[in-house]
């Protein structure tokens, strides 16, 4: 959030998607009235400090950062906002006044502030009280998203081995503080909009979110049987294929598969965002991989592709599309086709905020492919382009994000890989990187231990719990 983008929502003034409300020392108290009619409706976004007629109040400076804590705790909270939806609201300085800034996105689930459904209209926010009205609403985020679909004979027994545990653990390292790190799997299922029930039809279950994010790859194929990503490489043989990789595992499984790829073919650079050290090659394609991954129609037959040509990659989803038109940063406002699944991606360090990730990839492309002619076209079948600079030959320099020049000469091509697995993964396993690779344990020991002496890599916590550090 910046000053010119506040300027922008404050000129608009109160509507279907904004909210002003006053909180000079102590929250509104309807503000989950309009959090829930948010989520409900079609996300929004609220300024505390500021009157309905526009006039610029503040928040009490030395209030900011406990009313962000009492915002952050009561959005967790099932008493308050069920089911819980976490938010992280933001302090804002503008014309010399403190302001807090909450962006929320559309929820595909119906929820309530104590016991009460709420939903919005241009007049505001407004408690549904008919069951018809409930019904309504319940339908409506049904039918908008696929995600929701219930599977009542699913079982935990479906999921792939160790994935659950895996995305729970990285939930953990990302954000040790998160709330859900408490929780059990059966009420991070339910939490997490994974496992719910349906109280216009009455099912109850596991959704397609939860299967694909976590199933097993005979379970993805019976519930959604044209699912697959064909990642290709067309430099050479520009007709057929240089290299293939036919994905059909799980989302998160998948991240790993499309990065690990994307680190085989192109190459990175040097590069420094301020005085911190980056790869650019990960800063734009995490963004795209995850966008194909979390805003993907699944219920749509069209196959996902991931193609690298020799001055570009082009990306072509399934799409449910929200506007049909070209976006640039700017220029769209941010609709999760899958929000579930968008969440959990967030929650593992997958994705960013809603919205930063186009401009992200603007940001990066330049650097890394003296380029800006990027395209986001957004239509039934979402088509992403990224340039590349003439020559996508693979170069040893992917180890520069992490390892002085120097030390480019002391390590081998495996090795070299390893470091870009674990800045992918950081719970890896040494058994996962030993089948991986096509060596032995005790290989990949030693290159481990060597990437250790050399201050490359670094083992947080026990072997059996703790994560790689680069």
């Amino acid at each position: 959030m910046n000053e010119k983008k506040l300027k922008n929502i404050i000129s608009q003034g109160e509507s279907l998607t904004i909210e002003f409300k006053k909180a000079k020392n102590d929250l509104p108290l309807n503000l989950f009235e309009t959090v829930c009619s948010f989520l409900n409706k079609k996300g929004g976004e609220i300024v505390l400090g500021i009157f309905d007629n526009k006039e610029i109040e503040g928040v009490n400076p030395k209030k900011a950062e406990l009313l962000i804590k009492q915002i952050t705790n009561l959005s967790n909270n099932p008493q308050k906002l069920f089911p819980a939806f976490l938010l992280e609201p933001k302090i804002v300085k503008y014309k010399n006044k403190t302001l807090i800034y909450i962006f929320i996105p559309i929820s595909s689930q119906v929820h309530k502030t104590v016991g009460q459904i709420y939903d919005r209209s241009a007049d505001g926010d407004f408690a549904l009280i008919t069951d018809t009205q409930i019904k309504q609403i319940y339908s409506r985020k049904s039918t908008e998203y696929s995600e929701n679909r219930i599977y009542p004979y699913l079982k935990e027994s479906d999921f792939a081995d160790g994935v659950v545990a895996k995305v729970r653990k990285m939930m953990r390292i990302n954000r040790p503080e998160h709330p859900w790190n408490n929780l059990s799997n059966k009420e991070f299922y339910r939490i997490s909009g994974l496992y719910r029930n349906d109280y216009n039809t009455g099912k109850e279950g596991f959704t397609l979110s939860a299967i694909l994010l976590f199933g097993k790859p005979e379970v993805i194929g019976s519930a959604v049987p044209h699912y697959k990503i064909d990642a290709l490489v067309r430099i050479d043989n520009t007709d057929r294929y240089d290299d293939r990789e036919n994905i059909r595992c799980n989302l998160v499984e998948t991240y790993d598969k499309l990065m690990a790829f994307v680190a085989k073919h192109l190459s990175d650079k040097f590069y420094l965002d301020g005085v911190q050290r980056v790869s650019l090659r990960d800063k734009i394609f995490r963004e795209i991989v995850a966008n194909m991954l979390i805003h993907r129609e699944y219920l749509n037959a069209y196959p996902s592709t991931f193609i690298i040509y020799k001055d570009k990659v082009v990306a072509k989803n399934a799409n449910k599309a929200h506007r049909f038109r070209e976006l640039t940063p700017g220029n769209y406002e941010p609709f999760p086709k899958n929000p579930d699944i968008a969440r959990i991606f967030t929650q593992i360090g997958h994705s960013e905020e809603l919205g930063t990730g186009i401009a992200n990839v603007y940001k990066y492309t330049k650097p890394y492919s003296n380029s800006k002619n990027i395209i986001f076209n957004e239509e039934d079948i979402f088509i992403t382009e990224i340039p590349l600079k003439k020559s996508t030959e693979k170069q040893n320099d992917t180890v520069n994000d992490t390892v002085n020049d120097t030390v480019n000469d002391t390590v081998n091509d495996r090795q070299i890989k390893i470091i870009n697995t674990i800045k992918n993964n950081k719970i890896v396993t040494i058994n996962q990187l030993a089948k991986e690779y096509n060596v032995t344990r005790l290989t990949i020991i030693r290159d481990l231990k060597k990437l250790k002496e050399l201050n490359i890599l670094k083992r947080i916590g026990p072997d059996k719990s703790g994560y790689w550090e680069i």
